[in-house]
């Protein structure tokens, strides 16, 4: 009796089976990797109605859309791939079909395979799949570190070397370029839509793990954190060399491209670049001087709101100048000093001043060679109002010189 019932099974089966199939897969969202493909039957006219879900017979058709590409698998193994746009006929299928084949070939053909379907108590013994890839580019792939990101900024001007901490946020694209790797490793024979959401939280970790690597490639180069969405492409070269072999060989994935919304830094870091940075400006005396002008005009208005009275504002302003060092127009003094051509004869060093005769080293008031006088711009002297000058009028309150 159950002899009876497989051959009756396998026979009804064997018969079903020989329509050829057509499959055909909708538009693939971006949300949607992949699809398991599934045959195109009308209820209402189709009469291959009672065919096995997984058997694809010989001379089927596959319609592969653009941005798709469709991969046959026999028994767990990838058999086909198709990745050009149009009709793909499959004519190498185990299953023989009559309407392919030829009515003498087909019956030879389908009598082996009956054969073997009774064997197994009437089931085909065989599964055959087809599923659609979505091939384009994957986009708006949003990421965001929950963790500071070391990051070495290097400013050669400054002398600046500091290790810093970014936290930053963007969008990344991605391209399944080998579909054979990403149905091995990544999807298998699924039965439901593979969505990006299954895959998208490994690859947002690695890719912020690959960040710090490529950070560091960029500050190597003296490029500022604030400057890094200006290098993007450079930034994604450094990930695809990094990410190679776990997205791209490994899955078959390929990133694509990658935006950074923004790049900030704790408030501690933002001020100690400032700090470093203003610290740097005062180098130039220039820039010193204006400085401290704009801090003295300031000062002065204070003082002259001082709730205690103008006058003991002005009192407190004259101590702080007075323990303040050298003063604005010493500055300017300084600077011009620099860059204006030298009188003749050469003047002042450490190591004494030289005289036009040549002899240099004097260190008085005379030259120790021939009894030429110092240059009255390099004798030192003190104005009343407490101001060290070098020229014949004080700096300061305009006294003439007193020998």
């Amino acid at each position: 009796m159950g002899l009876i019932r497989a051959a009756t099974g396998a026979f009804s089966s064997q018969l079903a089976d020989q329509w050829r199939d057509y499959f055909y897969a909708e538009s693939l969202p971006i949300d949607i990797l992949a699809v398991k493909g599934q045959k195109r039957i009308d209820p209402g006219r189709s009469s291959n109605i009672n065919a096995s879900e997984n058997i694809i017979s010989n001379g089927s058709i596959l319609a592969i859309a653009d941005g798709q590409c469709a991969m046959i698998v026999e028994q767990g193994k990838v058999v086909e791939l198709c990745v050009e746009t149009g009709e793909f006929i499959w004519d190498t299928s185990t299953e023989p079909s009559v309407f392919r084949e030829g009515l003498g070939r087909g019956i030879s053909e389908s009598i082996k395979v009956l054969g073997r379907r009774i064997s197994f108590g009437g089931d085909t013994a065989k599964d055959q799949r087809i599923y659609y890839f979505n091939i384009k580019e994957i986009v708006d792939n949003r990421f965001g570190s929950t963790a500071p990101i070391p990051f070495r900024m290097i400013d050669s001007n400054i002398g600046l070397d500091m290790d810093l901490a970014v936290r930053c946020n963007g969008t990344y694209s991605f391209k399944i370029n080998n579909p054979v790797l990403f149905y091995a490793n990544v999807t298998g024979n699924i039965e439901a839509p593979y969505h990006r959401s299954q895959l998208q939280p490994q690859l947002k970790t690695e890719l912020l793990s690959a960040l710090q690597p490529a950070f560091a490639q960029v500050s190597a180069q003296g490029i500022r954190y604030s400057q890094i969405p200006a290098h993007t492409s450079e930034i994604a070269g450094v990930l695809k060399e990094i990410l190679s072999e776990s997205w791209m060989e490994l899955r078959g994935i390929e990133l694509v491209s990658i935006g950074f919304n923004s790049i900030s830094l704790p408030p501690e870091d933002e001020n100690r670049i400032k700090s470093v940075q203003l610290n740097a400006v005062m180098r130039d005396t220039n820039m010193a001087a204006a400085t401290l002008v704009g801090a003295q005009s300031e000062a002065m208005k204070a003082a002259g709101a001082n709730e205690g009275g103008a006058m003991l504002g002005f009192m407190g302003l004259g101590m702080a100048q007075a323990a303040g060092g050298n003063n604005a127009a010493q500055l300017f003094q300084m600077e011009q000093g620099t860059t204006a051509s030298s009188p003749a004869p050469s003047p002042a060093t450490p190591n004494g001043w030289s005289c036009a005769c040549g002899q240099a080293g004097n260190l008085g008031k005379f030259c120790q060679e021939c009894g030429s006088p110092a240059p009255t711009a390099l004798q030192e002297w003190r104005c009343a109002c407490g101001i060290v000058n070098r020229g014949k009028f004080c700096q300061e309150c305009g006294n003439s010189r007193q020998e």
